[in-house]
């Protein structure tokens, strides 16, 4: 009872300490973000601040340029001995923050869940060090502060305790006692962002059709062809990181290269639609017809700006890309813009992030329980179809390929050369 009573105020603490820091993370974004939108010659800066958090993460950052992979990694390596962890240092939490604002403030196209997520494990981290907490207590620790992260910068708690459990885990290192401290973390930490007054939009599938095998069809393609979104955004990314490395050999040039192109990338396309968290695009995905290339345009847009080492997350992006193009397959498969938008925001997120479960309770949190079958049939094939790859590099190591993974032609050789 002792140890039940010090893990429910340990999880409580977590969640109100992520959800502290999230509010300040998101109330800095928008006014960060309505500066760059008031004041557009930012956008020029874009290469000059990339290259300058770079400068400083190389130099100052430690191993916190590892970002997400670091706290997954340390979370599977919560029962070696205490000698052998390599520390999530406390600088992480402010080095993202800031970098992850600059990013925004000058126009890069990224999201905010990476921040979250790093911040609440180096406090986590910070916490476990206090408490002088090793093994599977430092690991509790470390997922509360994932769980509460994710929960309080989106606003939901049941996916954000699933997201801990499923997307940093994969399932391999899941004990049932790591369920409470999750879930006390991600409601806690959502209570925390909205008690400091931050709000979070609020989208809406309209009318969800009457079941039916064609409609059933047409959805399952749409989810096909999210987790081809998916594997297409991740490929892209990494794709990406190794050319530029081959281009040039130090972080803050690659940052400074990628900086020009989203700066050229903006004028090509003659919008600044695609910049930053792009929320009024998804906002308009759900309520009207869009550019049937939106979805690319975004894709291109958030890949050149990870790719080439800017601070920022990619689920904000995925839900902008997966939004939009549900918006163009909309009126190919005949069904209503808003349904397809809300499944392409979780299918596609699913596939890229390997996170089935933890996207079909996010969609549940974002949308009701109305359509619950079909969001569970996006976030299922969708994953199917994404290839054995994702977002987060570390969280599939050592992990193999489930055998209900749909093979695509190709990708074999794709990532036989990605790894070598």
């Amino acid at each position: 009872m002792r140890k039940l009573l010090e893990w429910i105020a340990y999880s409580a603490i977590m969640g109100g300490l992520t959800g502290t820091a999230s509010a300040l993370f998101l109330a800095g974004l928008d006014r960060l973000t309505d500066v760059r939108t008031n004041q557009p010659w930012l956008l020029w800066l874009l290469p000059l601040g990339g290259a300058l958090v770079s400068l400083i993460y190389k130099n100052y950052g430690a191993n916190a340029g590892k970002g997400n992979n670091l706290i997954v990694e340390q979370i599977r390596a919560g029962d070696e001995p205490a000698e052998r962890y390599e520390r999530v240092p406390a600088i992480m939490a402010p080095f993202v923050l800031l970098g992850t604002w600059a990013t925004h403030l000058f126009g890069g196209s990224a999201g905010r869940e990476g921040t979250a997520v790093q911040m609440g494990g180096s406090l986590g981290d910070v916490v476990g060090r206090l408490v002088k907490a090793g093994g599977s207590d430092r690991r509790m620790l470390l997922m509360c502060g994932i769980s509460g992260g994710f929960a309080s910068v989106f606003g939901t708690p049941m996916a954000g305790a699933v997201f801990a459990l499923e997307v940093v885990t994969m399932g391999r290192w899941i004990s049932p006692r790591m369920i409470i401290p999750c879930l006390i973390a991600a409601f806690t930490g959502d209570y925390a962002t909205r008690a400091w007054g931050i709000h979070h939009l609020h989208y809406s599938m309209g009318a969800i059709p009457h079941f039916s095998l064609s409609v059933l069809l047409k959805v399952l393609v749409a989810a096909i062809l999210f987790g081809f979104m998916s594997l297409l955004f991740t490929l892209g990314i990494s794709y990406l990181k190794r050319g530029m490395a081959l281009v040039a050999s130090h972080a803050s040039a690659r940052s400074f290269i990628g900086g020009f192109i989203v700066v050229g990338l903006v004028y090509a396309v003659g919008s600044r639609d695609y910049l930053g968290l792009s929320l009024p695009l998804l906002v308009q995905a759900f309520q009207e017809p869009l550019s049937s290339l939106a979805f690319l345009w975004k894709t291109i847009f958030t890949v050149v700006t990870l790719g080439s080492g800017f601070m920022g997350g990619e689920v904000t992006p995925l839900f902008v890309i997966g939004g939009t193009l549900g918006n163009a397959l909309a009126p190919l498969l005949h069904l209503d813009l808003p349904f397809l938008a809300g499944l392409g925001l979780i299918g596609v997120f699913s596939g890229a992030a390997n996170a089935p479960a933890a996207c079909f309770f996010l969609g549940l949190e974002l949308f009701g329980l109305h359509g619950a079958g079909y969001m569970g049939a996006v976030c299922l094939v969708s994953y199917m179809f994404s290839g054995h790859v994702g977002i987060y590099s570390s969280q599939l190591a050592g992990v193999k390929r489930p055998r209900y993974f749909v093979r695509v032609p190709g990708l074999a050789l794709l990532a036989r050369w990605r790894k070598d």
